[in-house]
């Protein structure tokens, strides 16, 4: 069943979260952290897969504070017009939206975790670190940990990174993460983006690798959960 609900952040804003919700047993939850596109087609086909496998899934339109409704596709002016938007938005309330969401599911399924991906990737690091209780997260392409590479992580992670990326380049990524030697971190013979279906740089072997990474990890965290 795929859903649309309107939740209210602590400060008072309020956002639409897609919902997909799996048709038989639950294995876990996931809280998907978009793109700099919004929660678009491919996001909302992500969260889909993600039911598809026993994963409650919500994907909150961390958008709706500056641009309400927002999805785009992924021509060069729609990447100009996201970054212009996320400038707009703070770290700390795009990490406010996350966790309302996070509680939320939390009512239904309590071993959570979070997915990011390029601006929700340096979202879902930022999570690891500042939203108590994850069971994991897993960060695709994070342009943002060089920036942010003195975080303590509160959950195991997991990172999938493109040697051809250049944000964050391989080096950067490498630099970020010399201080956290437990991390597991792939790196793919791609570029940036190249989950995404959508995009010019979108590689299925490794869009398929990452994704039998990506649930391995989180049916490990699950079972340490329980624990």
């Amino acid at each position: 069943m795929r859903t649309l609900k309107t939740l209210q952040s602590a400060d008072g804003h309020s956002f639409e979260v897609y919902v997909a919700q799996p048709t038989g047993a639950i294995r876990g939850a996931v809280v998907i952290a978009p793109e700099i596109f919004g929660v678009n087609p491919y996001i909302r086909s992500v969260a889909d897969r993600f039911a598809e496998q026993g994963y409650l899934t919500a994907a909150p339109a961390l958008f709706d504070r500056i641009a309400p409704k927002y999805e785009a596709t992924y021509e060069q002016p729609n990447v100009e017009k996201g970054i212009a938007i996320i400038q707009q938005i703070p770290f700390e309330q795009a990490i406010a939206d996350l966790q309302t969401t996070v509680d939320h599911v939390k009512l239904m399924q309590t071993k959570v975790s979070i997915v990011g991906f390029c601006w929700g990737g340096t979202l879902a690091w930022l999570a690891s670190a500042k939203i108590a209780g994850l069971c994991a997260s897993v960060s695709y392409y994070p342009g943002g940990i060089a920036s942010n590479a003195d975080l303590k992580p509160l959950c195991p992670v997991m990172l999938h990174l493109g040697e051809l990326d250049k944000s964050p380049t391989p080096e950067a990524a490498k630099a970020a993460l010399a201080n956290h030697p437990t991390l597991l971190t792939y790196f793919y013979p791609a570029g940036h983006g190249f989950n995404c279906d959508q995009r010019a740089s979108y590689s299925a072997d490794d869009a398929a690798l990452s994704q039998v990474r990506t649930l391995h990890f989180l049916d490990l965290c699950a079972a340490r959960w329980l624990t």
